[in-house]
């Protein structure tokens, strides 16, 4: 699975590096971070929204707050299937 994060300015101003850490964190802690590909994009195209996200090219806006709940599904609830 690889999941983009924006982090251009207008991403970075919104929080994209808390919401790096948080996915890098809950991959470590679920014991997923070998089957989740993380990587980074300068501008994804969708400013005005919040924080730009892919999982397997499908595009989310995602705060730092929503973190934990867009992991657990979107990515965990990916991983199961």
């Amino acid at each position: 699975m690889k999941v983009t994060i924006c982090i251009g300015s207008s991403c970075h101003v919104k929080g994209a590096r808390e919401v790096v850490r948080g996915l890098q964190e809950l991959a470590k802690e679920q014991d997923v971070e070998k089957r989740v590909e993380f990587a980074g994009d300068f501008c994804m195209g969708a400013c005005t929204e919040g924080v730009c996200v892919t999982v397997d090219g499908q595009r989310f806006s995602v705060s730092p707050a929503e973190v934990g709940g867009f992991f657990t599904r979107e990515i965990m609830g990916r991983l199961a299937l």
